[in-house]
């Protein structure tokens, strides 16, 4: 008898055993697809672990229903890795791989199939079962794989469907995303036979009864003579015409429309296929790098904001391509480098694959497969965190951009990774290269590199020696008392932007909160709307005329009075960038505003369309969260705003100081990234705060060493591991009895080290009351030991009847 271990997709510590005959075990390899049975009616797509001859002795053995692949899809490394994670982030293998693989390759009874409209093809080229499967799908819009099992009469069917998927006859059930349409705009010309001065003028004499059209005309002659090609839009508003008198135009024959494509990135002149050249200070900066690699494999790169370290990563990559090895570019958010995409796609065309979960199943199924076969086409892959998943044959260099960034944490569902340490593992295991490249480095990493765990290399001064921009803080609580903001604007603000807009330049202002204001109260007895699912107050959204919780998603619509006293004196309290947004409207009239949060980049490519609207110069200014910091290039911005700086600095965690330093530092970045020196506005109640000081003097250094001294006295990273353990029920009673049981139990053998439980500053969410317990481990105390001590007790709480129904997750490193 033969046997093969197979690792299910779901949150279960062991292999499953199934039999096979003599010759599947033959044709059998680790990192194959088969589909097994598993429980009374279910099927799974499992991940073949290993092949033996030892008979389990605890339960009798199923016979797998079918293989699904000819070829491993899964290399002995990637499965060497995601062990690793597994035991690392304390989770199961069958969660990383379910957060890995894309669902295309993970059929299971649940997964609804649909029929592709979109494709067409031959149906001569099905078989019967795959016939029948077709016309059922036709009758109905979709099947489960059970429904697909009782049409036709059998269990395996998994196969059948594998075969539709591969024909494009069928999609699994999934959101598709549209492809982004590049942008193509309207110009007009004159047409060809009026280019001659007699027909010109005969033109102009028969369109003197017609003073709207010959005006038209007129203004096209005026804009010709400086601009190139002359778009619609700025013609219609020059002439004061309508698109009618345009279109009558076009109708008659005299002007004629055409479209050109705006790119993504404006080059200046000729478009280059090679790497721009580097400044004196990156060539430097490159060979540091290239010298630091011959003794460690990891760099990190601090170079200020827009110093240029894009064209530093080109280099390096072009020299890594000569070698023939797999390149991997992580960024944070995958939506918020659109910008970066078309440059490298620029530079290096076909070599480039993007992978990230915004693709939809059958793009992300083709990478995988490109990465797998070391095609040409996936040789550079960029992508977000889930990136780092793909089957990398030959991987020899990896770039962690922004490293700094929390995006690269994930926290929910497991495993709880953090991309930037997990990609660390990885390059170790194909022995390749890392560089880590940010403005403001992380304080782990740049501990590590002080520590010469990495190499360092500093780049301090701008790209083409632009000045890093001039702060300036403005104390919010001496404007108020001598009157001198506008709703939330100071005066020095308001001149700034006044100047900005006159000499044709935008602006930036951030303010870290989205909706029009947190909270509605009542003036007269001081209640506000509540959210009955969390602990939190509704935020009001003007522009639904809603309050919603930003936890669960609940929703009602805007109070008229007060749900306690009944009086209509409600008032909303605090800010966000809809309020923000909306007084701008009312302050600059004459100029257009945008806002960028969560609420107005829900689209799959508004992101890409709001940036192409600032690059193509439609907004003047732009109001948004975080969103903004993230490494976005804007020529033309000179000024940046920044609300409130209080609201970041005042927040309950241990990097709410090196958090604030890095937004309000990334954000000042944005501004005078070309010749002029830009100028950033941090607006706040406490100005002397020690962090806006330093954000103000770009100490980086200042900031890092007093932080590390801090979290040296409190023990927190760098110098402490955490784990953090939360306790999730229904019942609070329930719920806090489980967790002091469980700190209880940890407190035995880690004594000091465990803290709380304790309630987080949200204690309820989605109905669910929540208590977290740290554990905090020195460098001295084994990180393996503590961590199976931690398994331990985790066991022996599942087995206590009383708590099989609270929710325990373990994050490893949770920050």
């Amino acid at each position: 008898m033969y046997f093969i271990d197979v690792i299910l997709p779901i949150p279960l510590r062991q292999a499953f055993t199934y039999n096979v005959n003599k010759d599947e075990a033959g044709f059998l390899k680790p990192g194959m697809r088969v589909a097994v049975p598993f429980g009374k009616s279910k099927i799974y797509t499992g991940i073949v672990y290993a092949i033996h001859q030892n008979d389990p002795p605890t339960y009798e053995t199923k016979s797998i229903d079918q293989i699904l692949d000819e070829t491993p899809i899964i290399t002995a490394t990637q499965l060497k890795h995601w062990e690793w994670m597994a035991n690392y982030y304390m989770c199961t293998l069958g969660e990383v791989i379910r957060a890995a693989l894309p669902s295309a390759f993970l059929l299971e009874s649940e997964t609804i199939i649909t029929l592709r409209k979109d494709v067409e093809f031959d149906e001569g080229t099905l078989n019967d079962e795959e016939f029948v499967v077709f016309e059922a799908l036709q009758n109905q819009s979709s099947l489960h794989i059970n429904d697909i099992r009782n049409i036709l009469d059998r269990t395996h069917v998994v196969g059948v469907i594998q075969n539709l998927i591969e024909k494009g006859v069928v999609t699994v059930q999934e959101e598709l995303f549209e492809q982004y349409k590049p942008k193509l705009k309207r110009y007009l010309k004159l047409k060809a036979p009026f280019h001659e001065e007699a027909s010109l003028r005969e033109l102009l004499d028969e369109l003197s009864r017609a003073p709207k059209q010959r005006n038209v005309l007129m203004t096209l002659f005026m804009l010709s003579a400086t601009e190139k090609n002359v778009e619609s839009v700025l013609l219609q508003k020059k002439a004061d015409s309508t698109a009618s008198v345009i279109k009558t135009l076009i109708d008659k024959g005299i002007l004629e429309e055409y479209y050109l494509q705006k790119d993504r990135m404006e080059y200046t002149g000729d478009a280059p296929s090679e790497a721009k050249g580097l400044s004196p200070a990156q060539q430097v900066a490159f060979q540091e790098i290239e010298a630091s690699f011959k003794e460690t494999d990891i760099t990190l790169l601090h170079g200020v904001t827009s110093s240029g370290k894009t064209e530093i990563y080109v280099k390096l990559m072009e020299e890594m391509l000569e070698t023939g090895k797999q390149i991997l570019y992580i960024l944070p958010e995958i939506a918020l480098t659109t910008q970066l995409i078309s440059r490298l796609q620029h530079y290096f065309g076909k070599k480039v694959a993007v992978y990230h979960s915004k693709y939809s199943n059958n793009e992300r199924v083709e990478v995988w497969q490109q990465a797998l076969q070391q095609k040409q086409k996936a040789q550079i892959v960029i992508g977000a965190r889930s990136a780092l998943f793909l089957p990398f044959q030959n991987l020899g260099f990896v770039i962690v951009d922004e490293e700094h960034e929390p995006s690269f944490k994930q926290y929910n569902p497991a495993p709880r990774y953090h991309a930037r340490d997990t990609v660390l593992v990885l390059a170790q295991l194909h022995k390749a290269k890392v560089l880590m490249g940010s403005a403001t480095p992380s304080l782990e990493s740049y501990y590590n590199a002080k520590d010469g765990k990495y190499g360092l290399v500093v780049l301090k001064e701008r790209f083409g020696n632009v000045l890093m921009p001039e702060m300036e803080l403005v104390d919010i609580r001496d404007k108020l008392k001598k009157k001198r903001m506008s709703g939330h604007f100071s005066d020095r603000l308001l001149e700034e932007m006044e100047e900005a807009l006159q000499n044709k330049e935008q602006v930036i202002l951030f303010q870290n909160r989205r909706g029009y204001s947190p909270i509605v109260e009542c003036t007269t007895c001081g209640v506000s709307p509540q959210c009955p699912n969390c602990d939190v107050s509704l935020t009001y959204h003007q522009h639904k005329d809603q309050l919603r919780c930003h936890y669960c998603g609940y929703s009602m619509a805007m109070l008229i009075s007060c749900l306690a006293c009944g009086s209509e004196t409600l008032d909303s309290k605090g800010f966000g960038t809809e309020q923000i947004e909306e007084e701008l409207k009312e302050l600059f009239p004459n100029h257009s505003v945008a806002r960028m949060d969560q609420d107005t980049t829900k689209g799959k490519h508004a992101y890409a369309k709001l940036i192409e609207r600032m690059e193509d110069k439609d907004i003047d200014i732009l109001v948004g969260t975080q969103m903004l910091a993230k490494g976005l290039d804007f020529r033309d911005v000179s000024l940046v705003g920044v609300m409130n700086a209080d609201n970041l600095l005042n927040f309950p965690d241990f990097r709410a100081h090196e958090r604030s330093f890095q937004l309000l530092q990334q954000v000042a970045g944005r501004a005078g990234r070309t010749q002029k020196r830009g100028k950033v506005i941090i607006q706040s109640y406490n100005p002397y705060h020690q962090i806006l000081r330093q954000v103000s003097t770009n100490d980086y250094e200042g900031m890092y060493k007093e932080q590390t001294e801090e979290r040296y006295q409190f023990k927190y990273p760098p110098h402490y591991r955490i784990i953090k353990i939360t306790v999730k029920h229904r019942n609070f009673s329930t719920m806090d009895k489980a967790s002091k049981w469980f700190a209880e139990v940890l407190k035995m053998p880690l004594k000091e080290h465990v803290l709380g439980p304790v309630s987080p500053p949200v204690g309820r969410i989605r109905n669910e009351f929540i208590t977290n317990i740290l554990v905090k481990i020195p460098k001295e105390n084994s990180l393996s030991r503590s961590k199976g001590y931690i398994l331990k007790a985790q066991q022996r709480f599942l087995a206590v009847k009383e708590f099989s129904r609270v929710k325990l997750t373990v994050d490893v490193d949770n920050y």
